[in-house]
């Protein structure tokens, strides 16, 4: 199946490592020309270098949400660019926290970069997208935002917050062959999944390998997922293929969010 993504530019962030790393070889591989975000230069060049061994085009940008001229000067860079065509706006969680207790500090600091943040980047984006009639925005956001997950209040509220924003910019975007969606990713196999079984072993003085089984009993295909079946998923909403389908959170979860509506 021909995704006609060949030839296009795609703008990756949190491409150093997981499912952002997955998601940006997929769309080096269907020949999209991909721009590497994330904070670590050194990370990023690892990266490229391995979508460029296998045959794809890759340059890197870093940006770190939490810095506002940072932010800016990626917008710059995405105002500046020949196209961008697809956009994938994946970023860090931010630390644990239980309700109620968060400081105020905490809230505004965490805001300001998770959602005002990927604001600014997206609306640059589709700013650009909407003048060539095609675009893609694809947020990556968590199953929090259908099922709050203990201990992380602030991603819980601070995605769903952003999940407001796409499903209203999806609505303004349509006319222009610019789709937006979410992306919700359940217990996927990545290192950022890696440290958190980590962290529960050595709270609870346990095996990781516990902590793991423990959680594929909660999951219907009784296994995390890999990066690349999440990718996948992600590459299809980038493609051409997918131009009828917007404003939706798609779920990529082996089946794990017991709800039935998102």
């Amino acid at each position: 199946m021909d995704l006609g993504l060949d030839g296009r530019t795609a703008v990756v962030m949190g491409a150093s490592q997981g499912l952002g790393e997955a998601i940006a070889k997929q769309l080096a591989a269907e020949g999209a020309h991909v721009i590497l975000v994330a904070r670590r230069e050194d990370a990023l060049r690892e990266v490229q270098q391995r979508i460029q061994d296998a045959g794809g085009s890759a340059d890197i940008a870093t940006c770190d949400l939490f810095d506002s001229e940072s932010r800016r000067l990626l917008c710059n860079l995405i105002e500046n660019l020949p196209r961008i065509d697809v956009l994938v706006a994946n970023s860090g969680g931010p630390a644990p926290g239980m309700a109620p207790g968060i400081a105020s500090d905490i809230w505004t600091k965490e805001f300001d970069a998770m959602v005002l943040g990927l604001i600014e980047i997206i609306d640059t984006s589709v700013g650009r997208m909407k003048s060539t009639g095609f675009g893609r925005v694809l947020v990556i956001a968590s199953s929090g935002i259908v099922t709050p997950i203990p201990k992380l209040a602030v991603s819980n509220t601070l995605r769903s917050a952003l999940a407001g924003y796409v499903k209203t910019l999806s609505e303004q975007m349509a006319p222009h062959g610019v789709t937006c969606n979410m992306v919700l990713p359940g217990r996927i196999d990545t290192p950022r999944t890696k440290a958190i079984d980590a962290g529960g072993a050595k709270a609870e003085g346990v095996e990781v390998d516990e902590i793991r089984s423990r959680s594929w009993a909660a999951i219907p295909m009784g296994r995390y997922g890999t990066p690349e079946e999440f990718a996948s998923m992600v590459v299809f909403l980038a493609s051409v293929r997918a131009s009828y389908v917007t404003g939706t959170q798609v779920r990529v979860d082996g089946g794990a969010m017991k709800s039935v509506n998102v």
